[in-house]
């Protein structure tokens, strides 16, 4: 009897933990996200792009399923096309996109269709249409294209980036390396990410699997609707590597109806050259804490300059958007409209001062000029260099503007001007937050610099300016 009930306690034990495990595992699916609604609700809006391009020279270059990739793999790796007996390379899927009207307007990354010279849009239902670029924007990335059909098509929402926040789970369709209609999950890592070359986007940071091919595809949140353009990737090898970047549908929004108008977009413009301010620049400026975009340079004439900004001010804000890293500067900038007034808070010697400014339009090449007399030379200072005032000579000689002003490097001896990689040809224009104009100047300022704490200098070498910071030691 005891050997029953022993038996009959272990089996107990044994369902009981069966039953737990079962549970437990039950309670982990439930709370993971299903997408299968999402991908039957969105997928249909979805379309593969290919492309036709005469062979021009130097053939372009593409991955082993004819799919794009990023620059730096277009020019050093790749399978040349083949062409056919029309002259004409084959029809090779480049990307993703998805339809935003009933009409056929699509939208995509320009660097998909970039050059095409026929382009071929391929429904959910395997149909294929011509389509035509109706607009496109390389500083966004953006392309806007109009395919005609004889029957409605199936469109996806467009969400409220506003709602966007890190962690949150979100999907992405397209064709990664030709392998059409693939969905992928993750969650948004960043929002409001500045990339080197673009950065007019406030991308939002993903750890969703971009793959080659999903170009200009859909990032869509749980309700189906898309927060996102899949745009760029961050890869040593040409594939994922957990860091993809996406378009927020607000700024495309905001491009596609300037697409649709005029075929290009148009963006505001303050004249300014721009860095970031680190924890040393911070304390050599007085600033508690890193924020804000330093300007270290000024178009002249620009917007900025006309409100009489000036290289070394620190903008914290631009009309209510609140500037607490460089990159989001050009962001807020690039979307006003041209010749509106915008309220532009900076911070000038430790003071926070509020001015009005008339946002100009980005040109489409600009050239930034740094706003600066007979010179003589000075033998070393303390900084260990050895400088003159910049003449006509000297400028002809940099290649630098008339109205640059400051002072020449024509030496570098052994000290901290050396150890801070100053160089024969820099240009010093202001130091310790104060311009130079004479040699005298810099001599005394340089006689009175404080030890043990940043310091700040402002230098043109080879036509681009920035701030260097230095201590000298204690």
């Amino acid at each position: 009897m005891s050997r029953v009930l022993f038996l009959g306690k272990k089996s107990f034990c044994s369902v009981g933990l069966s039953l737990l495990l079962f549970c437990v595992t039950a309670a982990d699916a439930a709370g993971l996200p299903n997408f299968s609604e999402l991908f039957k609700q969105a997928s249909p809006a979805v379309v593969n792009i290919s492309t036709l391009s005469k062979p021009q020279g130097r053939q372009q270059i593409y991955g082993p399923g004819g799919e794009e990739l990023p620059e730096i793999f277009r020019r050093y790796f790749g399978i040349p096309l083949p062409e056919n007996d029309g002259g004409r390379v084959r029809p090779m899927s480049l990307g993703s996109g998805f339809i935003i009207s009933k009409d056929g307007y699509i939208l995509t990354n320009n660097h998909v269709v970039d050059g095409a010279d026929k382009i071929i849009v391929r429904l959910y239902d395997r149909s294929e249409l011509p389509a035509k670029v109706i607009g496109a924007d390389k500083r966004s990335d953006l392309a806007l294209l109009k395919i005609e059909s004889d029957r409605p098509l199936p469109v996806v929402k467009l969400a409220d980036t506003q709602n966007v926040e890190p962690g949150q789970w979100v999907a992405a369709i397209g064709s990664p390396f030709n392998f059409e209609y693939s969905i992928t999950k993750g969650i948004v890592s960043a929002l409001n990410r500045s990339l080197p070359s673009d950065s007019y986007v406030p991308f939002i940071q993903t750890d969703v699997p971009i793959n080659p091919g999903n170009s200009g595809g859909p990032l869509l949140n749980m309700e189906g609707e898309v927060i996102g353009i899949n745009s760029q990737i961050f890869t040593r090898s040409g594939g994922f590597m957990g860091l993809s970047f996406a378009i927020p549908v607000e700024h495309v929004s905001w491009a596609v109806e300037q697409l649709k108008e005029k075929g290009y977009v148009t963006r505001g413009w303050l004249g300014v050259a721009i860095q970031d301010v680190d924890r040393d620049l911070a304390e050599s400026f007085g600033l508690k804490k890193p924020m804000g975009a330093l300007i270290s340079a000024l178009v002249p004439g620009g917007p900025a300059d006309k409100a009489k900004l000036l290289p070394g001010d620190i903008i914290t804000r631009f009309n209510q958007k609140v500037i607490d890293s460089s990159g989001v500067l050009p962001m807020s900038v690039g979307v006003e409209t041209p010749g509106e007034k915008a309220t532009v808070e900076y911070i000038r010697d430790g003071k926070r001062v509020t001015v009005d400014v008339v946002v100009g339009q980005l040109p489409d090449e600009g050239s930034v000029a740094d706003r600066g007399g007979p010179g003589s030379i000075d033998d070393k200072n303390p900084l260990g260099v050895k400088v003159a005032l910049l003449d006509d000579n000297y400028r002809g000689k940099l290649r630098l503007d008339q109205d640059v002003e400051g002072l020449v490097v024509i030496g570098v001896h052994r000290g901290a001007g050396r150890s801070i990689g100053l160089r024969q040809g820099d240009v010093i224009t202001d130091l310790n937050n104060r311009r130079m104009t004479s040699v005298a100047d810099f001599n005394k300022v340089v006689a009175k610099l404080p030890k043990g704490r940043s310091i700040a200098m402002r230098v043109i070498r080879g036509g681009n300016t920035g701030y260097i910071t230095f201590r000298l030691p204690e």
